[in-house]
């Protein structure tokens, strides 16, 4: 018989660098004989961690271990995912050309806006839009050689793979470079203390948005749609996948939702209109709001002043202000009131 409390304790947690035991995350661990049978409780969203731990776990332990994954209601325990970090949303999208990164931006700085303390991850490796849309240029400091410092502007934090290489660069990477260097963007940067970390993630459901499903213990997912049908279908297996790896969907925006004439003030539904509203009904999540198709908001996120800072009083602002308020609700609904919600998981 091994003392099982020990080794499960010597578990080093991927997300916090802390072992189990110091984290006293180990309530009950048992040695069966055939197996172990272990409980544990961590303090932060562990669902999509079920199959990295209990691998993770069978390999240290040197033999067979049954991994079954249950939440407990929310406890005291503020333990954040990565170290300061208490929140990550992704912001995702079926599609490109939905304006997922314009509505990523403008609802990072009106989160900001509300009082928290807000970084952005850009993702999107092949395509980064972030130091543009900020207005941020320049490469990030490293005071050791390992760890990079996050590139700031309008009191929001960045991490972007676009500081690190020349905007025309193109990067011709293969999908495990593309999760190396995602993973690295999380890990190896001095974050600080953010109530949310926002992550812009390329469009589709592929390598970056498996890495940060699968690596990262997120607190939801926003999905970015314009309303015309393919690109819902689209934002459709984009909702599917997180849900697959059980990550709350905290609901769809419609971008793009309609044009009003500047001269005349004629309304016109050029991509449709409420095809996002009928399927957030459709696929039981909620609608959170739709934003308009206008040059002005086009023209702020290129200028890197977007319109939620260059213009925080108007109608455009206010729209981006009133979702992300909504996104902050959220966030404190998936996590129970007064607290992170702490899952509990059971090795047995």
């Amino acid at each position: 018989m091994v003392d099982a409390g020990r080794l499960i304790g010597d578990f080093v947690d991927p997300y916090l660098d802390e072992s189990w035991a110091a984290l006293g995350a180990v309530i009950s661990a048992e040695d069966t004989g055939s197996e172990l049978a272990v409980e544990v409780q961590l303090g932060y969203p562990a669902a999509s961690m079920q199959a990295e731990f209990e691998r993770a776990l069978t390999e240290l332990a040197g033999r067979s271990v049954a991994l079954k994954l249950r939440y407990a209601s929310p406890a005291l325990s503020q333990t954040p995912p990565l170290r300061g970090v208490r929140n990550i949303v992704a912001i995702a999208s079926g599609k490109g050309g939905v304006g997922k990164s314009t509505t990523t931006v403008n609802l990072a700085l009106a989160l900001a806006a509300s009082g928290k303390s807000v970084g952005i991850l850009d993702s999107d490796i092949y395509g980064p839009s972030m130091p543009r849309m900020l207005g941020i240029s320049g490469r990030p400091n490293s005071p050791d050689g390992r760890r990079l410092q996050p590139m700031e502007n309008y009191g929001v934090k960045c991490m972007s793979m676009g500081f690190l290489v020349e905007e025309d660069t193109p990067m011709i990477w293969r999908g495990p470079m593309v999760m190396s260097a995602i993973e690295q963007m999380l890990r190896d940067v001095e974050w600080g203390e953010l109530d949310i970390l926002v992550v812009d993630l390329p469009p589709g459901t592929g390598d970056a948005q498996l890495t940060l499903a699968q690596r990262v213990p997120l607190t939801g997912a926003v999905i970015v749609s314009t309303p015309q049908d393919i690109a819902l279908l689209d934002a459709r297996k984009g909702l599917n996948m997180f849900r697959k790896v059980e990550v709350p969907v905290f609901g769809i925006v419609e971008n793009m939702s309609y044009y009003i004439c500047p001269e005349c003030g004629h309304r016109a539904e050029i991509f449709s209109h409420g095809g996002a509203r009928i399927e957030a009904e459709r696929l039981g999540t909620e609608f959170l709001g739709e934003i308009p198709l206008d040059i002005v908001i086009r023209e702020t996120s290129d200028a890197g002043r977007p319109i939620v800072v260059s213009d925080p009083d108007s109608a455009l602002a206010k729209t981006y202000c009133a979702i992300a308020a909504r996104v902050a609700e959220k966030i404190d609904e998936a996590l129970g009131a007064g607290g992170r919600a702490a899952p509990r998981i059971v090795i047995q």
